[in-house]
């Protein structure tokens, strides 16, 4: 039995991407944090670089909640992370009901189931430029589609003018829907971005000085008290069976953490500290070799692309990852599964030697994005996880793949059941793919 987390909590969504959700979202960590309140960060679907900035603004973990890739277990035992904490902020992803068209684990992956799921109340970015008064059949239909996710108001982004912003207010006061704060037009309150998403909050020349000028702007421009007040969530709620964090593929785990190697989801390393793994960081850019008692190597996704000449002159880190994968398992996702493959073409042509563990190349010469959810059932075993184990995971890159020698190492679909020909592959002790494992499947839930 477990107790679902209680903690009040709020979700800042939007009807799109771009609209202004990320400025909000930091602003609002910084600010909460500053006026003393222990603010817990979550974010609403499968994306492993926002919960680094949400970490930033109030120093507190951030985790990934999705409705797609985990069951309801799964969720309750992450939310559980608040505990302890004032209230949740959850950043949501794309357009608050924007998922996939066929259900998963516990939803289609929307903002909006988190909102159902766990109560918290939505806050609406509005990018209001070049409307006015119709901004309030926006958010009307927003607040209106589904009665059973709970609606706090909206905030409007890049207002024009005091004038403007009266014109939009008095549409939505005619709604009836609540106006929390009114944000005016700023060009230089963003953030640097590149082909997979933000620039990493590690590579950030100034990240600190960037979300205070974010809290001074949502202080300047919204009602922190109205936006406190406005909290929700679900009663406390106990649950049959619970859930419980991912277990650890292996007992000691060196894992690559560095500006080339960073994209993992942060509740499988806190599932894995917690089962009692060792997890043994260490940085391929800077030659290091992986520990050598390591059970594991781990080598995750990230920018590798970026830094294929350092990878690729990186003599101690390449030498011994094929001196432990001689004898102990070794596995990749996405970037680190280029890095296990004989070469990596950049986007210039020009070919990099990489580890030759895998009978892989890949290149970014011609770009063309892979962007989905996964269900993959194992073929082969990864360290821990036996063949025909099934998983969900992400995938999101733009590299692809010149050459695949060896067997693949799953059958790997989409989120509506289609075959995907990135089907990852392994050799002897070496496994790789090049979607991001978000969790295994429990044993009652169906594909």
């Amino acid at each position: 039995m477990s107790v679902r987390n209680s903690t009040l909590g709020l979700i800042i969504a939007a009807p799109a991407s771009g609209t202004g959700k990320t400025t909000v979202m930091l602003g609002l960590l910084r600010a909460l944090s500053e006026d003393g309140l222990t603010v817990q960060p979550f974010k609403s679907g499968p994306d492993y670089i926002d919960p680094a900035f949400h970490r930033a603004a109030c120093g507190r973990a951030s985790f990934n909640l999705d409705s797609w890739a985990m069951d309801g277990g799964l969720l309750d035992a992450i939310a559980a992370e608040a505990a302890g904490a004032d209230m949740v902020l959850a950043e949501g992803s794309m357009g608050l009901y924007d998922g996939v068209a066929s259900m998963g684990a516990s939803g289609n992956g929307a903002s909006a189931d988190m909102a159902r799921r766990m109560g918290w109340p939505v806050v609406l970015v509005l990018d209001v430029s070049g409307q006015a008064q119709s901004a309030a059949a926006t958010a009307l239909g927003f607040r209106s589609l589904d009665p059973l996710v709970p609606f706090a108001g909206v905030i409007l982004n890049r207002v024009a003018s005091p004038r403007h912003e009266r014109l939009v207010r008095k549409g939505l006061e005619t709604a009836g829907i609540p106006v929390l704060g009114a944000l005016p037009r700023r060009g230089d309150l963003t953030l640097p971005e590149r082909h997979l998403g933000l620039v990493q909050a590690v590579e950030h020349p100034d990240l600190d000085r960037a979300i205070a000028d974010y809290a001074a702007f949502l202080r300047a421009h919204a009602d922190l008290d109205a936006i406190r007040s406005a909290a929700g969530g679900s009663a406390p709620a106990v649950l049959p069976g619970g859930g419980r964090l991912p277990l650890p593929p292996a007992q000691r785990i060196a894992i690559a953490r560095d500006a080339a190697f960073s994209f993992v989801y942060p509740h499988l390393l806190e599932g894995w500290r917690r089962a009692g793994a060792e997890i043994l960081p260490f940085s391929p850019l800077a030659d290091e070799a992986p520990a050598a008692h390591a059970d594991l190597v781990w080598l995750p996704g990230g920018y590798p692309e970026l830094h294929a000449g350092t990878i690729a002159a990186a003599e101690n880190f390449l030498s011994s990852l094929r001196h432990h994968a001689e004898t102990r398992p070794v596995h990749g996702e996405c970037g680190g599964y280029m890095v296990l493959g004989e070469a990596l073409v950049d986007k210039n042509g020009e070919r990099h030697r990489m580890a030759g563990l895998l009978g892989l190349v890949t290149s970014h010469a011609q770009r063309r994005m892979h962007l989905g959810y996964r269900h993959a059932e194992l073929l082969a075993p990864v360290s821990g996880l036996a063949a025909g184990t099934r998983l969900r995971g992400h995938e999101f890159h733009y590299s692809t793949i010149v050459e695949q020698t060896d067997a693949p190492l799953a059958r790997v679909t989409d989120a509506d059941g289609m075959e995907v020909a990135e089907t990852g592959s392994h050799r002897g002790h070496v496994t790789g793919t090049y979607f991001h494992l978000i969790a295994p499947v429990s044993g009652g839930e169906s594909q």
